[in-house]
């Protein structure tokens, strides 16, 4: 599975949402949209974060750590 944190550098919620990724044994490759104007075009990336997981916007904006755990059935 591959997942991908994409967010702004300035962004206040990223931090959660990665330790709570973390915090499930979930690997994830941390990209910048400051870095990569074309995921930004490509998935239409209006706000930070986002959650990628296989080529796929899961989650827009900041989720619970309950809801990641359903999303990934753990």
């Amino acid at each position: 599975m591959d997942i991908k944190l994409i967010v702004t550098q300035t962004c206040s919620h990223y931090k959660n949402l990665k330790r709570e990724l973390e915090n499930l044994g979930l690997n994830y490759e941390l990209c910048y949209v400051e870095d990569n104007p074309d995921l930004v075009s490509e998935y239409r990336i209006r706000h930070s974060p986002n959650v990628m997981v296989n080529n796929e916007i899961v989650c827009r904006g900041m989720v619970s750590e309950g809801e990641l755990k359903k999303l990934f059935n753990l």
